[in-house]
């Protein structure tokens, strides 16, 4: 007789509400605040996940009048929540909005902000919990963090807290991240400081971890001995827009590397931490990016590639060349693609290549991290028509879908034996029917009530940082053949040619 055990059956725990507090979004004025943040509080009070003392007051340069910030965003609402706007729910976010105009590097604005939450504090019973949400250029972020401390708007005491949410890029080089992190500590401690990577928001990335640990079909194969190698792609059918002025001083080495592609890195390969606590995670982070072999200068283009597109077709649109985009030098040497192979020294994995590539005017908008696993023996299939095996992948893909799936060698159907490759496939909206998100939900909500997992700590951004270095400093110092990639396509040859040196190939991706 055969026994089974019992299956475990999990009841889902229902996250509980903030605690009552207020948000003061700086930047409030701009697309970051209409087009994600916004959307992404409406969403969290449709699921009941904000309290019932709450309050909102957006700082900006721009002039407007509380009601007249009420109304813009409003407007903005209806165009850019991911679900049907319930105008109760609406109604109630709008009632707990103000508008502050000021200058950032104004002491005036803040003891004007000190003077509006001690209001809200009254009328709203926000408890003098603060959460402060830098929506701006990273110029700002000094003087701001500054500007909150002589206000002594960042002191904390037994029943109040106050936070920072600081949006990336977080320096522009290891010593500006240091420089930052210095300054920012002069103000708060670390435990108040929220370094956010929207990416970390999305499911699929979150579940990685359930994924790899929880699971003990996974764990035992995610390593050197069955993993042949990993890719990491962030492709975006987008050029730089209107944020030409931004782009061409960062690029897309600065732009995506040290933070979206890093994180995703870190939660591929790092160690299982001892548990799911904030600081757990993040050390296991740490240590992963310390065991990345560092790049000699001298080997730089045996590790990196650099791209900018040319004029070309991108789906139906006509794209324009990058150095003929707006507030774009027209001699420009910034890069708007980028590939890197990544080594890890660790035990785990010793010898598997870690390919990173992202770009602008790709083929198709994608985010994935695909796993191929090593090749099963051929010898068994020598006296058939299969000529090659099917590669095994596992796909993590988070937009524009969040789904994963595993890739699997099946025979056809047939008296001889051929081999096609089948799919395994999960997507987060066929089981759970999720509503769709921005990416900020989570992180936000996390922030409210104190749970640093899913972001950044001062170590993890000088980290990532010193593995980005030496590549910025080699392609500083030599002037790049731009244009090398046509808009619509996935890339120059060279990155093509960073796999074939090593035997393999980025994978085909259909384009939708």
């Amino acid at each position: 007789m055969i026994s089974t055990a019992p299956r475990c059956q999990t009841e889902i725990e229902q996250p509980e509400p903030a605690s009552p507090c207020a948000i003061a979004i700086f930047g409030a004025a701009g697309d970051l605040t209409k087009r994600l943040l916004m959307p992404a509080l409406y969403n969290l009070a449709k699921s009941g996940l904000l309290p019932k003392e709450f309050a909102i007051i957006g700082v900006a340069h721009t002039d407007l009048s509380s009601d007249e910030f009420r109304t813009q965003m409003s407007r903005d609402i209806k165009e850019f929540a991911t679900q049907e706007v319930d105008s109760d729910i609406w109604n109630w976010i709008n009632e707990r909005l103000d508008y502050l105009q000021g200058d950032f590097k104004d002491p005036n604005t803040y003891l004007e902000l000190q003077k509006r939450l001690s209001g809200v504090d009254k009328e709203k019973g926000t408890s003098g919990n603060y959460l402060f949400y830098l929506a701006t250029s990273p110029s700002f972020f000094k003087p701001i963090v500054e500007g909150l401390g002589k206000a002594k708007l960042t002191k904390e005491s037994d029943e109040q807290w106050r936070r920072v949410i600081i949006e990336k890029p977080f320096g522009q080089d290891l010593d500006s991240a240091r420089s930052l992190n210095q300054d920012i500590f002069k103000v708060l401690d670390e435990n108040q400081v929220y370094r956010i990577d929207h990416y970390l928001g999305k499911e699929t990335v979150q579940n990685l971890m359930v994924f790899r640990f929880a699971n003990g079909v996974f764990e035992p194969i995610w390593n050197r001995n069955h993993i042949d190698h990993v890719q990491i792609t962030v492709s975006e059918t987008v050029g730089v827009e209107k944020r030409g002025n931004y782009y061409d001083q960062a690029g897309a080495l600065r732009d995506m590397i040290p933070n979206h592609l890093f994180q995703l890195l870190a939660l591929t390969a790092m160690e299982a931490p001892t548990c799911f606590a904030a600081d757990a995670v993040r050390d296991e982070k740490t240590k992963l990016f310390h065991a990345v072999q560092a790049i000699a200068p001298e080997e730089v283009d045996n590790y990196a590639v650099r791209g900018q597109y040319d004029q070309g077709q991108v789906g139906d649109k006509e794209a324009k060349a990058y150095r003929d985009e707006p507030r774009v030098d027209p001699d420009s040497n910034t890069e708007s693609y980028v590939a890197l192979k990544l080594l890890i020294d660790n035990w785990r994995w010793a010898g598997v290549p870690f390919y990173l590539r992202t770009g602008k005017y790709m083929p198709q908008r994608t985010t994935e991290i695909a796993i191929q696993f090593k090749q099963a023996p051929f010898t068994m299939f020598k006296d058939t028509p299969v000529e090659c095996l099917t590669p095994n992948f596992l796909l993590i893909q988070i937009q524009p879908k969040e789904r994963i799936s595993l890739q699997i060698g099946a025979k056809v159907p047939g008296p001889k034996v051929n081999i096609d490759g089948v799919e395994m496939d999960f997507s987060y909206k066929d089981r759970f029917g999720a509503a769709p998100q921005t990416g900020y939900e989570t992180l936000i909500y996390d922030c409210l009530i104190g749970d640093a997992t899913l972001f950044q700590r001062a170590d993890n951004t000088e980290a990532a940082w010193k593995i980005v270095d030496p590549i910025l400093e080699a392609w500083k110092q030599n002037k790049a053949d731009f244009p090398n990639y046509t808009a619509g396509t996935w890339g120059p040859k060279s990155a093509d040619e960073l796999l074939e040196r090593d035997g393999r190939q980025w994978r085909v991706m259909s384009v939708e």
